[in-house]
């Protein structure tokens, strides 16, 4: 998949869990997971927007495009 989701570099950077996170913005740890491991297909807005609130961050440092070669 090209979109790839770099949760795991924020939550990283941010010295947070995936358990913290998930309670700051009120999405199971499961559904955070599958947006961790990059299995997911789609992504809500109020959930991308949850997610930068807690992190701190921007849209575009959780998610990157790499193309196919």
């Amino acid at each position: 998949m090209p979109i790839i989701v770099n949760l795991d570099v924020m939550l990283a950077r941010r010295k947070m869990t995936l358990s913290q996170l998930s309670e700051q913005v009120d999405v199971t740890i499961a559904n955070l997971s599958v947006l961790k491991t990059n299995k997911a297909r789609a992504v809500r807005f109020s959930t991308l927007e949850a997610i930068c609130k807690a992190l701190d961050c921007q849209p575009g440092d959780l998610l990157e495009y790499v193309g196919e070669e």
